[in-house]
């Protein structure tokens, strides 16, 4: 390892623990800390990577040159985006913010049934809300571009574009003022009809995948025409061996943030030799930040049906009503909790969904908990937290087939 090092120009401090009086102190604090029991003990940047063998496969990796392109095309009205992608800048970043500025305004309603007096009006402040959390994201815009640089990755602010198999061309885009656009519209409510001119459009369906303007017919790179989507294995390989493609312009795959990030971690690891290791989008937990939260993890019960038929599952399910609803006087038969069970499989856990407050830190943990093999059985033989929402999964009795009342008359 010490020869790795020296060998890749990587300083490192050396702690020889046979040379040092409390060696054996460390060693057990080491342990106790990392749950490695033997030498050596490697950290790379504070964080622990493990041993010899670790250390090697990690260092395949090392020394391949990196080029990052991340330019996005201005809005008529010259807006454009930090480094970071779209989860950043547009996407989960400045939504869940916004979210938890909702929440507050729902909390200042119901504090007033929990007590607390304020005769002034409470008013909301776009302009500041904005600015705090546009801060916020060039925070993390100008952490990303020190932290490239920190792992030698260069960063070119340029459209890239395929020019043959083994070659890419970075034009930078120009930025043009925006043309007139004359809008008709009809409502979907009545006769009326609209008839405007303007500079921009906002069509707020969904999202594009830009792949068309990258080349790849060049180089023959299939994608989904309909859709701009790209048809790939299981291991992110496009139908041109050398070409690999990961996060939302996957076709049938999550379009998450954290799942691009697995699926590129693992992809490197693979193409340089340190793990054989495939990205799970099966177990992939997600979550709607609406003001009622939605978190899922597995099979929805249509698709666990489609895959593993009915008579080979049973559903349970409840409605629940959260402690902290009941003084505010909320709605007791809104939040909901299922699990979809394969029964041939020990009635293992193949789906996971809830409807309530705080649904995303709720999935996040019982996510793990399915990546182990998460039974029924184990869901009983724990104990819950209570009064928690989460709690109401170790308690779950009704099944869907017995067409039980799953309505709740108060809170346990």
């Amino acid at each position: 390892v010490k020869e790795l090092f020296s060998s890749l120009g990587v300083d490192c401090n050396i702690l020889e623990l046979d040379q040092l009086d409390d060696g054996i102190r460390v060693q057990e604090m080491l342990t106790e800390i990392t749950n490695q029991k033997t030498v050596p003990n490697i950290f790379v940047n504070r964080v622990h990577v493990g041993g010899c063998d670790r250390t090697f496969q990690e260092a395949a990796i090392l020394g391949k040159r990196v080029l990052v392109l991340d330019f996005v095309v201005p809005s008529p009205q010259g807006t454009s985006w930090g480094l970071g992608g779209t989860c950043v800048n547009v996407g989960c970043i400045p939504k869940k913010l916004m979210h938890q500025a909702a929440l507050l305004g729902q909390a200042l309603q119901d504090s007033r049934k929990f007590g607390w007096e304020y005769n002034q009006q409470v008013k909301h402040n776009w302009s500041t809300l904005t600015e705090a959390i546009q801060n916020h994201i060039g925070s993390l815009n100008w952490s990303y571009r020190l932290s490239l640089r920190e792992k030698g990755v260069t960063y070119v602010n340029a459209y890239g574009e395929f020019v043959d198999h083994h070659k890419i061309k970075i034009q930078q885009l120009e930025r043009g003022s925006p043309g007139k656009l004359k809008v008709w519209a009809k409502s979907t409510e009545g006769p009326e009809t609209m008839e405007e001119v303007y500079n921009t459009v906002l069509l707020a369906i969904g999202r594009d995948s830009c792949t068309r303007k990258l080349g790849l017919e060049k180089i023959g790179v299939k994608i989904n025409e309909k859709n701009g989507k790209i048809p790939v294995n299981d291991t992110e390989q496009t139908n041109v061996p050398h070409v690999y493609a990961i996060g939302d312009v996957l076709e049938g795959k999550p379009e998450l943030t954290p799942v691009a990030i697995q699926a590129g971690k693992l992809l490197a690891r693979r193409l340089f030799g340190a793990s054989s290791e495939k990205c799970d989008y099966m177990s992939v937990p997600t979550a709607v930040f609406t003001p009622l939260e939605y978190g899922c993890c597995g099979l929805s019960e249509e698709k666990a049906i489609e895959v593993y038929k009915k008579e080979n599952l049973e559903v349970y399910h409840t409605l629940f009503w959260p402690l902290e609803w009941t003084i505010a006087g909320r709605d007791n038969n809104t939040c909901y909790a299922k699990i979809i069970c394969h029964k041939p499989d020990s009635d293992r856990v193949i789906g996971f969904h809830i409807l309530g407050p705080n649904a995303g830190e709720i999935t996040q943990g019982f996510a793990a908990a399915m990546k182990c093999g998460l039974t029924k059985q184990l869901l009983d033989d724990t104990i819950g937290i209570h009064p928690t929402c989460g709690e109401v999964f170790t308690t779950l009795e009704i099944t869907k087939s017995s067409g039980l009342d799953i309505t709740q008359k108060g809170c346990g």
